[in-house]
């Protein structure tokens, strides 16, 4: 009988929903962070150089 139990839990798949949704949201903080640091340097040029133009 315990290989019946073992056979029904790799057959549930209730926690699959989660594990997908857990993969996509690392995805989501993955391009997230490439984006900060690929344009970093460019937004805070751009902020500078807002800042300098309305202190004149």
């Amino acid at each position: 009988m315990p290989f019946l139990f073992i056979k029904s839990w790799f057959r549930d798949e209730r926690g699959a929903t989660a594990v997908e949704y857990g993969l996509v949201a690392a995805g989501i903080a993955l391009a997230i962070a490439v984006a900060v640091f690929a344009l970093g340097d460019t937004i805070i040029g751009m902020f500078d150089e807002i800042t300098a133009y309305l202190q004149s």
